[in-house]
């Protein structure tokens, strides 16, 4: 680790490619949290301070979230416990540290775990990933519709997204089932990867490495957005977009070639 960098050690830790450390820094917010708040030393204790396992915390977490009254939350936790796997954990840590990392508005670890239903969305539709995949797609289609009811994101439980993901706000989201996004990206509020109309088979969007989708931007049809795009707030792309460049406007046309080592997902500069 650098010496004399003048940052704290989460500061430090987020530049680490090993992401698990953020389960030790969000048990010790939960300590902390817990000694300021004494409102919240039950919540804190039964989904984190007390719990065994970094896999039982995400778990405690969704569990209590998307309890239904059909549903017992015991049977929640259990279905999602079950399917965590380190792929899955891995990806969650990187999703964690992208929102601390990128979001102002995000200053601990535990405000994301707890309070940011985008990541709340994001995480349960990792698990309804994992039940498609394995065949239970009842299942998965149920939780998926039970994630959009309660967090907002529409999510098809099909749909492939990578990790170091950020879905701000989260109010809004639309991503169809053949949609892919790759690591590092970025999407703000009311974003929608749909289709064109009642096409059948490979019909969404491609997003790539590091590409950043402004507020309330449509990105419609089988086509790609190149690594480290940006797509400006309301924009309507209908075309494929290069790599490294801004598209703006209805329908979008570029507007912009970013230099090469430009990351939109993580600057999140939403000038054009």
């Amino acid at each position: 680790m650098p010496k004399s960098t003048g940052l704290g050690l989460a500061e430090q830790q987020l530049q680490s490619p090993d992401n698990a450390f953020v389960w030790a820094v969000i048990r010790a917010e939960a300590l902390e949290l817990a000694a300021r708040e004494p409102i919240l030393q039950h919540l804190l204790a039964a989904q984190i301070t007390a719990t065994s396992g970094n896999r039982e915390i995400i778990a405690r977490v969704l569990a209590a979230r998307l309890a239904a009254t059909q549903v017992e939350t015991g049977d929640l936790f259990d279905l999602i416990h079950s399917t965590l796997n380190d792929d899955i954990m891995r990806a969650i840590e990187a999703d964690l540290v992208a929102v601390r990392q990128r979001d102002p508005a995000c200053t601990t670890f535990l405000h994301a775990l707890l309070n940011l239903k985008g990541f709340h969305a994001l995480q349960t539709h990792r698990i309804a990933h994992a039940l498609w995949n394995a065949g239970r797609r009842e299942i998965a289609t149920w939780l998926a519709n039970l994630a959009s009811l309660v967090f907002g994101p529409d999510i098809h439980p099909a749909a492939r997204i990578g990790a170091s993901i950020m879905l701000d706000h989260g109010s809004g989201i639309v991503i169809g089932e053949t949609a892919v996004i790759e690591d590092e990206v970025s999407i703000l509020q009311n974003v929608t990867l749909g289709g064109t109309g009642k096409e059948t088979g490979d019909r969404h969007p491609k997003i790539r490495h590091g590409v950043m989708i402004g507020a309330g931007a449509k990105i419609l049809g089988n086509i790609e957005i190149g690594a480290f795009s940006k797509i400006a707030a309301g924009s309507v792309v209908l075309k494929p977009v290069p790599e490294h460049c801004t598209v703006a406007g209805v329908p979008a046309t570029l507007v912009r070639v970013h230099r090469a080592d430009e990351i939109p997902a993580e600057t999140m500069d939403q000038n054009i």
